[in-house]
């Protein structure tokens, strides 16, 4: 996991992401899944580049069946982006960055510079 990640659990789910100032960008993973393997080094980077506009948590479905059940999480990997408690957009699957990006970068303000 990256430095720019935060570990997102049952116990601190509302604070790291519900009432999080910044948008945040949820990795539904787990440790088998192999999709969500190959998605972790967009999934870092991002969090990277994004630092200051976006927040991004990891959240393992084995270790809390119940946010994944919550938010109706059926396969994985599954990202869902919070913003202001609510959820603005959900990718399925391994898609490239260029797609994710496409789908998160609406929801960020402002937008950073490149």
């Amino acid at each position: 996991m990256g430095e720019h990640e935060v570990v997102v659990t049952a116990q601190n789910f509302e604070q790291e992401v519900l009432k999080s100032e910044k948008p945040v960008l949820v990795d539904f993973w787990a440790e088998w899944c192999g999709p969500c393997k190959a998605l972790e080094p967009i999934v870092a980077q991002i969090a990277r580049e994004y630092a200051q506009v976006l927040k991004v948590g990891k959240l393992n479905v084995d270790d809390h069946p119940e946010l994944a059940m919550r938010y109706g999480v059926m396969g994985i990997p599954t990202l869902i982006l919070f913003k202001e408690g609510r959820e603005v957009a959900r990718i399925i699957g391994y898609q490239p960055r260029e797609r994710l990006l496409r789908q998160i970068l609406p929801h960020l303000q402002p937008q950073p510079q490149r």
